[in-house]
C-alpha cells in the first residue's frame, strides 16, 4: 500500500529509529523503509532517491539526573529494481548520538518485497530485510533481520504482522540476557475524512533490549515529495531504552 498522503520513508527502526541504549551499549537505528519506528512493507520505487532526517529528544533526564544528547540520523535510501512485483531498496545512515559509537556512525540496510495484490488477488504485502549492519563488532552491528506481512482493509486501515531477530550480544535485557527476537506490529492509515496529505500510524516493537518500543505519530505531506512526522516512542525497558523520546523525522525524495 503507497498512502495518499505519505511518501515511502525511512526513519527511526525504524526504527527506526536512532536510540541510545543506556545500560546494552550504544545503539542506534539505520532505517528502511517504515513506519514510527519499526520496518514497514513500503519500499521505495525503483531509481527513486530518498532522504531522511530524523532526531530523537528525550522528555526528561534518565534515571540519576543524566541528560542525555539528541540522537540524529541522517542518510539515504534508493529503490534499485525495475520490477512492478518485485521490488527491493538498499541505503545506509549516519547517526550522531553523544556516545563512544559515534566514532562508527555508518549504518546499512536493505529490504526486498512484493506489494498487495501483486501474487494473487488481494494477496498481502510482504517485506523481508535487514538493518543495523553496523560496523564495528560486537558494538554497532545489531545485525537485525526481519519478515513481515500487511493488509489493507476498508475503513480499519493497513495492519502489519512479523517477527525479528538480531545480535544476541548486542540486543541484551536489563539483566544482560539474550534478547534478541520478537514481534513486530504496526497499525497506519490515511485519515482522509481530514486530509489526504495526513497520515497515522502505530508500532510496536517486541523486546526489553534497547530496540523495544511501542511508538505512534501523525505525519503529513507538505509537498508531493516531501513530509514530516511528529511521533512518540515508550520504550519496553527504561534500563535498556532510556527515558521515552519524542521525535521529528523530515523525508523527501529527488524527482526522479
Amino acid at each position: 500500500m503507497r498512502p495518499t498522503g505519505r511518501i515511502h520513508r525511512t526513519t527511526g527502526i525504524a526504527i527506526a529509529c536512532a536510540v541510545l541504549a543506556t545500560m546494552a551499549g550504544e545503539i542506534a537505528h539505520a532505517t528502511p523503509s517504515t513506519q514510527i519506528w519499526i520496518p514497514s512493507t513500503d519500499i521505495q520505487p525503483f531509481k527513486t532517491l530518498h532522504f531522511n532526517f530524523d532526531t530523537y529528544i528525550r522528555t526528561k533526564n534518565e534515571e540519576g539526573g543524566d541528560k542525555l544528547p539528541p540522537v540524529v540520523v541522517l542518510g539515504p535510501t534508493v529503490g534499485i529494481l525495475p520490477f512492478e512485483k518485485v521490488q527491493a531498496e538498499a541505503g545506509f545512515d549516519l547517526i550522531h548520538a553523544g556516545t563512544d559509537a559515534d566514532d562508527y556512525p555508518l549504518y546499512f540496510h536493505g529490504k526486498l518485497g512484493t506489494p498487495e495484490g501483486s501474487l494473487f488477488r488481494s494477496s498481502p504485502a510482504i517485506a523481508v530485510g535487514g538493518y543495523n549492519f553496523g560496523t564495528k563488532s560486537d558494538v554497532t552491528n545489531q545485525n537485525i533481520v526481519y519478515g513481515l506481512v500487511a493488509r489493507t482493509f476498508p475503513v480499519i486501515g493497513r495492519l502489519s504482522v512479523g517477527y525479528f531477530a538480531g545480535n544476541d550480544k548486542i540486543l541484551v535485557d536489563a539483566n544482560g540476557s539474550k534478547d534478541e527476537k520478537g514481534v513486530l506490529l504496526s497499525w497506519d492509515r490515511t485519515l482522509s475524512e481530514i486530509s489526504d496529505n495526513l497520515w497515522a500510524a502505530v508500532d510496536y516493537q517486541g523486546t526489553d533490549s534497547a530496540i523495544g518500543a511501542l511508538s505512534f505519530g501523525i505525519s503529513y505531506a507538505f509537498a508531493k515529495n516531501a513530509s514530516i512526522i511528529f511521533g512518540y516512542d515508550i520504550y519496553n525497558e527504561k534500563k535498556t531504552g532510556g527515558e521515552n523520546t519524542f521525535t521529528v523525522q523530515v523525508d523527501f525524495n529527488l524527482p526522479r
